[in-house]
């Protein structure tokens, strides 16, 4: 990652193109207006009613970050959450909790079930945008940090040898 990389992340109108996004929300109006705003900046939108009917489209498509609602029917955010989280091969996929309450209980609830972070609805563009630059920094610092780990190994072994 290069200067030019991290000014345009630090940018707050610009996330990288070509993301999959996922808005889980039983609100057509909610998945929507995201999957509108979203759409904007180059991204893919995969849209789910609830958490039951998401859980295929992970598998499917294994999108780079997921909006879920709170209260949704069969599964609700927080099982969404869990389920997600509970499986290893998708539990590196950032969770954002969104939701219309906004106490401080239903925010540790989110954190409890795995989500990295939490927005209260109604959502700006900026919202969204905001948290998907955040979870992409740190995928690309972690990116960057396993990279380095990975020579320092290298060079050690070569050392050893």
């Amino acid at each position: 990652m290069n200067t030019s990389d991290l000014e345009r992340l630090n940018r707050t109108d610009t996330i990288p193109k070509n993301l999959t996004i996922m808005v889980i929300d039983d609100s057509k109006t909610v998945r929507r207006t995201a999957e509108i705003l979203l759409s904007e900046h180059g991204c893919k939108v995969l849209t789910a009613n609830d958490g039951f009917e998401s859980l295929a489209m992970i598998a499917n498509y294994r999108p780079d970050i997921i909006f879920v609602d709170i209260m949704m029917p069969r599964l609700d955010g927080y099982q969404t959450c869990a389920l997600i989280k509970g499986n290893p091969e998708y539990r590196d996929i950032p969770v954002v909790m969104l939701s219309s309450k906004d106490s401080i209980f239903d925010m540790a609830h989110g954190r409890l079930s795995g989500s990295e972070s939490y927005i209260t609805k109604p959502f700006t563009r900026s919202d969204l945008i905001s948290a998907i630059q955040q979870h992409v920094s740190h995928r690309q610092e972690a990116d960057l940090n396993r990279g380095i780990n990975n020579e320092l190994s290298e060079l050690d072994l070569e050392l050893t040898l």
